[in-house]
């Protein structure tokens, strides 16, 4: 067994939980992996049990640990990493009411809409960092009162799936800056709750945990939790952040010239900044990290989960013919390996989920635009990927004109173990893509917390001194040219499909599946 300190970070992810262990120089020592299935009480509603999320917590902890073969009593912390924009409600006891409705959840679409274009939207968005959608929690718990108005009346608190697992491991309610930030209620200068949001909600502020710094310190475990994953109860629990800030800390994009292109279930393009930096348009979020850093930038609905969709569409099709076997999200690779660039004229605008940034749109839907009789499953596969590529193009295109410097671009998730995919980033971006060596950077970057605690560090620059990218993936200039030239058609496709969107999404209400 390993005699020196180590650090263990957890993230809670939309489909997964992952934990990883590191050691004193943020080598990475142990891995674990826990998946779990999301809840769907009724069309666009995306829940999670947080039962099972607190199980996978503590079950992929364990299972870093052990892989890590290292002494139980030199842990030097442990934080938890979480997904943006989730809420649910909880009784006096603490108990779930809800499920955890996710950032994927489009219940609350009316309540966000009805407030669009109003002179308070502007305010909130200046006040909050946060532009004016459904898949923040402030217009998730509108809903509940709208909707739900016998659990809004017994709702005790109002949490994160990460506060949840975070109050059953050490039995306290506390919220860093980055997620509290996402929540839409917290105030992106001063770092309280908002009051003018909290009055919009109906709720008070001791509804809501309290908001502290990222490497706030809880001395101790619940026994019941240390004794499963094989640590001591005593423990350091750093508090950590959003997994979105975690993915930039573990990418090593840390200064105001590092964006992150993550691709995982859904995308997001996003800088750390030392000040807060808004969008006259509303087409950027801006969150806090700490009392002297902010997440810049934008994310998309869909990113893996799109892909997830052509798989399983697919396999349907197949399963008939094929009894027993499926295709992996290798084969759609393959299958959009085959295709040339620029998918023989194929544009997909790939909104199976609605979209966020920049454009902020529940009721956005997907198509493939171009589709002749010479087309088939290989020209959809890489029309798909070139799709969500040109989204980050155009969330890289608002970052650039509200002045952040992107010099630099590091890649994180799930997608940096395709060549392919990377090269088609590369391409529609037209710019170098830098790997790091370890691509779930949420989960690593949830370990630096503890880490930068127990070094005394309090600037989190520090992590960018843990990473080294490790490869490098380069645009080709034919490839830049052909996607310079759909890149046009896609916006326009977009925009004249805005009315439709609406039309269609209301059809959809009403018409059986």
């Amino acid at each position: 067994m390993k005699n020196s300190n180590w650090f263990i970070g957890i993230d809670l992810g939309t489909g997964s939980c992952k934990s990883v262990v590191v050691d004193e120089e943020a080598r990475v020592l142990g891995f674990d992996s826990v998946e779990y299935s999301g809840l769907q009480a009724q069309d666009r509603w995306q829940e999670q049990d947080p039962k099972e999320l607190l199980k996978a917590a503590v079950f992929s902890a364990k299972g870093a640990v052990a892989a890590s073969e290292v002494r139980p009593e030199k842990c030097g912390g442990l934080s938890i990493g979480g997904a943006l924009h989730s809420v649910l409600a909880l009784d006096g006891h603490g108990d779930p009411l809800t499920g955890v409705i996710t950032w994927a959840d489009g219940r609350a679409v009316e309540q966000s809409s009805a407030l669009k274009g109003q002179p308070i939207a502007k305010q909130l968005y200046q006040e909050t960092g946060c532009p004016v959608h459904g898949m923040y929690p402030l217009y998730k718990v509108l809903w509940l009162r709208d909707k739900g108005p016998d659990v809004f009346k017994k709702a005790w608190r109002y949490v994160s799936a990460k506060e949840y697992v975070f109050a059953r491991l050490t039995g306290e309610y506390l919220v860093d800056y980055c997620l509290a930030a996402g929540s839409a209620f917290l105030h992106t200068r001063t770092l309280r709750w908002n009051p003018m949001c909290l009055e919009l909600a109906g709720i008070r502020e001791d509804q809501l945990s309290t908001p502290c710094s990222p490497l706030t310190v809880h001395r101790g475990l619940n026994p019941e939790f240390s004794d499963v994953i094989g640590i001591r109860e005593e423990v350091p629990v750093v508090v950590g952040s959003s997994d979105a800030a975690n993915s930039n800390l573990g990418a090593g994009a840390v200064h105001p010239w590092q964006a992150t292109c993550m691709v995982g279930t859904s995308g997001a393009f996003r800088v750390i900044s030392p000040h807060p930096i808004l969008d006259e348009k509303a087409r950027s979020w801006c969150y806090a990290v700490d009392q002297g850093h902010w997440l810049v930038g934008g994310a998309i609905n869909n990113g893996g989960v799109a892909l997830s969709w052509l798989r399983d569409c697919l396999n349907q099709a197949l399963s008939p013919l094929s009894p027993g076997q499926s295709l992996t999200f290798d084969d759609v690779m393959a299958l959009a390996g085959a295709a040339k660039p620029g998918a023989g004229g194929v544009i997909c605008l790939p909104f199976f989920a609605g979209e966020r940034s920049p454009n902020y749109n529940l009721n956005a839907r997907a198509l493939f635009f171009g589709m002749t009789l010479d087309h088939g499953a290989r020209h959809m596969a890489r029309a798909l990927l070139e799709g969500i590529a040109f989204r980050f193009r155009s969330l890289k295109e608002v970052l650039v004109d509200v002045g952040v410097d992107v010099r630099q671009i590091l890649a994180s998730g799930g997608f940096t173990k395709s060549p392919l995919w990377l090269q088609v980033m590369a391409d529609a971006l037209d710019r170098e893509l830098m790997i790091p060596a370890w691509g779930d950077t949420s989960a690593l970057g949830a370990a630096f917390w503890p880490l930068l605690s127990a070094a005394g560090e309090e600037a989190l620059e520090k992590a960018g001194d843990f990473v080294k990218p490790v490869e490098t993936c380069r645009p080709n200039p034919e490839n830049v040219q052909i996607y310079n030239r759909i890149y046009p058609v896609f916006v326009q496709l977009y925009q004249s499909l805005e009315k439709s969107f609406d039309d269609v999404s209301e059809l959809q209400k009403t018409l059986k599946r």
